[in-house]
């Protein structure tokens, strides 16, 4: 997978990088090779001429090393950085594209580190872990054949020891693969811990419960680091026994050199040139070794990227074949069964209609299933049993790019993004008029406290929107939504955090809002959905009461029992 989806696209430059390995590896074999020459010539034959060729040969071929590794440094690593860039946009894309059910079992720290760490390692691949590997295996071999032609025996007690580690070796990597793939899940759930305790920091402060964070912090980096002794376990055992294997044959060389030298089958030049050459052979394979460490790390990363990358998209052609060309706007849920887990059903066969420019009420308890509704008509979530259609078509096989482009929302979280307020309100029409804008501004009285800031809209409201209030914060994506011009719209709590008189306000430019458009509206105040075309009264999942607001009231059932409730407080 990883050669056909990284290396065989970028064959050009991996040929190329080949090409200048060998160059820079014959260059780097002159200088051992030169050993023999010297001893045997120039200085048993004080050869001054030869010396003048060796210095020449030498100083050449450092200059080719030193310009091939340039170009390999500019042709390969920056050619493996550029494909990292690649496939951190490929993930975060294919990341966006999974439906909202992942992302609410999934920490976004957790996500960050899929996408920014896990494809770090295809550096490996087409980087310098690509040019030492091929690099060191071709020095190696070159030197093994000379070698061979300098003296077969001694050669063949030296492969001995180096078959004995290439094996273990092997063996070792294939052992520690999986606790690198570990290791990824491990700095996953750290970095998504992380990034909660600093997201909840004044949850965190507010009820002193630093000490906790710092032990469920320190508890996850001490996993961690397990997992890293292990890894490093298994390599210094691979480095040790290269260490004391080919040591022992260097050992052997010394003893079987020396008496050849002896008895006259070796000149001191070839004996040289063979110890030199043994350790061109020696390095790069320990040197394999570390390498090995970093394709087993980078192997792990690419099989939890690839885990992503074949993961369903919520939006799948083959499954969503239908495009709206123009949305009217009707929403109709026939006999709706929904389940987040297996067995445990949440909505139990719901059916209503909801014509274009109606508004929705959804009321009723906590966890009664409001919220989920009002996913299902977003195409937040598709039904278990039953179907949500739009305009007459199933919304589970309608393209959600062509739903959600008349989509508007204002969560009950009134999420915003760290910037401006005009950069947030621009959100889903960064190319709005500034009278567009303006619009939005009044109608959602955003105005009202911009003015009172020194550089007005332009403010930068810090991450999630903390230097403003709950309802200032509300006013801003109550805007939003008015300048998206939605032909959908979900209002969840849209007035939960504004006080009295904000809320009379915005309760005008709802009015506004909703105005041939459909709108969903989750309420506890019931006193802002008065106004609806009908309202739904949810509990356990059913729909128990449905009807206008006078209608409701007449019958004195639960939505009575709710409103006169809420009306003594």
């Amino acid at each position: 997978m990883a050669f056909r989806q990284f290396i065989w696209p970028r064959r050009k430059h991996v040929l190329l990088g080949l090409i200048l390995i060998v160059i820079s590896r014959a260059a780097g074999l002159v200088l051992p090779g030169s050993t023999k020459y010297l001893m045997d010539d120039v200085v048993a034959n004080h050869d001054m001429g030869m010396l003048k060729i060796l210095l020449i040969a030498v100083v050449a071929a450092l200059i080719v090393q030193s310009a091939t590794s340039y170009a390999l440094t500019q042709l390969l690593s920056v050619e493996a950085q550029r494909l990292i860039s690649e496939l951190r946009t490929k993930v975060q894309r294919k990341i966006l594209s999974l439906p909202i059910g992942f992302f609410d079992n999934t920490k976004s720290g957790a996500l960050v580190s899929r996408i920014m760490s896990d494809v770090e390692g295809v550096r490996n691949l087409v980087g310098t872990g690509l040019v030492q590997l091929v690099g060191g295996t071709l020095t190696a071999v070159a030197s093994l054949i000379w070698l061979i032609h300098i003296s077969p025996w001694m050669t063949l007690f030296t492969l001995v020891p180096v078959s004995i580690f290439a094996f273990l070796a092997m063996k070792a990597f294939a052992r520690i693969r999986p606790v690198f793939r570990t290791r990824g899940v491990i700095n996953a759930e750290v970095t998504g811990r992380l990034t909660e305790t600093l997201n909840g920091v004044r949850v965190i402060k507010g009820f002193g419960a630093e000490e906790q964070e710092n032990k469920a912090f320190e508890l996850g980096v001490q996993r961690l680091f397990e997992n890293v002794k292990t890894s490093l376990t298994a390599t210094s055992f691979i480095s040790s026994m290269s260490t004391f294997l080919l040591g022992l044959a260097s050992a052997g060389i010394m003893g079987i050199g020396a008496t050849m030298m002896v008895h006259d089958q070796l000149t001191t030049g070839e004996f040289l040139q063979f110890t030199v050459l043994l350790g061109f052979m020696i390095a790069p394979i320990v040197q394999m070794s570390n390498i090995g460490s970093q394709f087993t790390e980078a192997f792990a990363g690419l099989d939890r990227t690839e885990e992503i990358m074949n993961m369903e998209p919520e939006d799948d052609m083959n499954q969503r074949p239908v495009e709206l060309e123009e949305l009217h706007g009707d929403i109709a849920f026939n006999n709706v069964t929904f389940a987040y887990e297996e067995d445990k059903p949440v909505l139990h066969g719901v059916s209503f209609t909801a014509q274009r420019g109606s508004v929705i009420a959804l009321v009723g308890t906590s966890g009664s299933g409001k919220s989920t509704i009002a996913s299902l008509a977003a195409s937040f979530l598709t039904p278990t049993s039953g179907t949500v259609t739009i305009d007459g078509h199933d919304l589970s096989t309608v393209r959600l790019a062509s739903f959600r482009k008349h989509l508007g929302v204002v969560l009950q979280d009134d999420f915003l993004f760290e910037g401006t307020i005009r950069e947030n309100i621009l959100f889903p029409r960064p190319n709005a008029t500034e009278e567009q804008i303006q619009k939005a501004v009044e109608g959602a009285y955003v105005h009202e406290f911009t003015d009172r800031f020194e550089l007005g809209l332009d403010t930068v409201i810090g991450e999630r929107g903390v230097k403003l209030s709950g309802g200032q914060r509300q006013r801003v994506a109550i805007a939003r939504a008015m300048l998206a011009d939605p032909r959908i719209l979900i209002l969840d709590e849209a007035t939960s955090n504004l006080d009295t008189e904000s809320e009379a306000l915005i309760q005008k430019s709802l009015n506004e809002l909703v105005k041939d458009r459909t709108t969903f509206v989750i309420a506890h105040r019931l006193s802002t959905i008065r106004q609806a075309t009908e309202i739904l009264v949810i509990e356990h999942g059913l729909i128990a009461e449905r009807g206008t607001h006078n209608e409701l009231i007449a019958k004195e059932g639960r939505y009575f029992d709710l409103y006169t409730y809420q009306a003594r407080i």
